[in-house]
C-alpha cells in the first residue's frame, strides 16, 4: 500500500536554565506545503530549528498536532493557536485557502481558551473550555462530514472555524481525528463520532452517540478504524476491514457481533441508520490495557505490565516484529533482545501513518 500522508517530525525543548527559559521547536520531513513551519516550502532530511519570534519563544507550547500536510501549535498559558502548511481546504483557519510556510496565529480563537487540538487529513478540530462550558470547532474539508457542522451532505470546506453543535450539554474529556474521521469522548465515558463511516457505515454529518453499556476512557482513530479502550482495560474496534486490522469475525461470539446503531446526540440531528459493530479485540487473554494508538491501518497497545503489542498493516515494518507481514491479532513487540520486561516505568506508544514510536522511563540496569 502506498502511503497518502506525509511524515512530519516536531520536537519541543526547554532550556535547562529556568531564569532564561525559552521554547525551541524543530521540524523535519516533507515540507513542500510549508507544514514544517521553517519559512520555506522545502523538504528537510535533518531537523530544522524554527525561527520563533521573541514573543512566541517566551510562551510554552503545550501541544502540536500534525495533519496530512498542515500543523497546529497550541500555546499552554493563553490557549492561542498557530497554524502552518497546506491551507487549500481552509484547514489553517485564517478565513482563506492560502498556505503558509511560517506559523500564523488563528485570530478567531483570541477570545477563547483552547485546551486541545487535533488534525485529520485535511481538517482541524479544537476543544475550548470556559465558564460557559465546553465548545468544539471544526474547519477545513467537510466532504465526509468530518467537521460535524452540516446535515445537508454537500461537499463543503470552511476556512473560518465553525461551531460543532449537538454537544452543548456534554462535558468533553478529549477529541481525536484522523483521515476523514472525528470523535469526542465525554467525561462520563460516552463516545460521539462523525465524519466518514466506519466499516461501511454511512457518513455522519453531525456528532452521533455510539450507544453502549460500556464506558470508554481512551479512543484512537486511524484512516479506516478506531480503537476504543474501556475503563476496565478492554479494547474494542470499529471498522478496520483492511490489511487484517480486525480478526476473523467468526472468532467473535454472537453477542460481541450484535450491531449497535448510532443515535443522534440531540433530537434535531439525523439518525445514522447503518449499524456499527464494535468488536472486542481477540488474543489479549484477559490482559488489562492502559494505552491504545492507531496508525493509518495498524494498531498498537500497551498492557498494564508494560508489554507493547501491535497488529494490522505491516508493509513497512511498522508492527516491529522483524518482518513486513500483516497481522490479524495482537503480537508482542520485543523492545530489547531479552524481550518484554518489568524494569521500566509506564510506556507510551504513538502511531504515524506507517510507523510506530514507543517510549518511557527505563531502569539504568536494564
Amino acid at each position: 500500500m502506498e502511503e497518502e500522508a506525509v511524515s512530519v517530525g516536531w520536537e519541543l525543548m526547554e532550556d535547562e536554565e529556568e531564569e532564561e527559559e525559552e521554547e525551541r521547536v524543530w521540524s523535519w520531513g516533507a515540507g513542500t506545503d510549508g507544514q514544517l513551519g521553517t519559512g520555506s516550502a522545502n523538504d528537510h532530511h535533518l531537523p530544522q530549528q524554527l525561527p520563533l519570534s521573541p514573543s512566541s519563544a517566551a510562551r510554552p507550547i503545550s501541544h502540536i498536532a500534525c495533519g496530512g500536510a498542515h500543523a497546529i501549535a497550541l500555546l499552554q498559558d493563553t490557549g492561542c493557536l498557530f497554524t502552518c502548511g497546506d491551507g487549500s481546504f481552509g484547514q489553517l483557519g485564517h478565513g482563506d485557502c492560502q498556505s503558509h510556510s511560517s506559523p500564523i496565529e488563528v485570530l478567531f480563537f483570541n477570545s477563547k481558551h483552547v485546551v486541545q487540538i487535533e488534525c485529520g487529513m485535511r481538517h482541524s478540530l479544537t476543544l475550548s473550555k470556559g465558564t460557559s462550558g465546553d465548545s468544539l470547532h471544526g474547519f477545513g474539508s467537510g466532504r465526509r462530514g468530518q467537521l460535524g457542522i452540516s446535515t445537508d451532505r454537500k461537499s463543503r470546506s470552511f476556512a473560518v472555524p465553525q461551531a460543532i453543535y449537538g454537544l452543548e450539554d456534554v462535558e468533553i474529556a478529549s477529541i481525536c481525528a484522523n483521515g476523514d474521521h472525528s470523535v469526542a469522548l465525554s467525561a462520563n465515558g460516552n463516545l460521539y463520532i462523525w465524519g466518514r463511516g466506519f466499516g461501511g457505515a454511512s457518513d455522519a454529518y453531525c456528532p452521533q452517540l455510539l450507544p453502549s453499556p460500556l464506558k470508554f476512557s481512551q479512543v484512537a482513530v486511524g484512516w479506516n478504524h478506531a480503537l476504543l479502550l474501556t475503563d476496565s482495560g478492554e479494547v474494542f474496534m470499529l471498522g478496520g476491514n483492511h490489511h487484517g486490522m480486525l480478526s476473523n469475525s467468526q472468532q467473535m461470539s454472537h453477542e460481541q457481533q450484535s450491531p449497535l446503531h448510532c443515535t443522534p446526540s440531540t433530537s434535531s440531528h439525523e439518525v445514522c441508520n447503518t449499524p456499527l459493530i464494535p468488536m472486542r479485540v481477540p488474543g489479549l487473554n484477559g490482559k488489562k490495557v492502559l494505552v491504545v494508538a492507531a496508525g493509518a491501518e495498524h494498531s498498537a497497545i500497551v498492557t498494564e505490565n508494560g508489554t507493547v503489542m501491535t497488529w494490522g498493516w505491516g508493509e513497512h515494518g511498522q508492527l516491529g516484529l522483524g518482518n513486513t507481514f500483516d497481522q490479524t491479532s495482537p503480537q508482542i513487540v520485543r523492545l530489547t533482545e531479552s524481550g518484554p520486561s518489568d524494569d521500566h516505568g509506564p510506556l507510551r506508544v504513538y502511531c504515524g501513518s506507517g510507523f510506530t514510536i514507543a517510549g518511557g522511563p527505563v531502569s539504568s540496569q536494564s
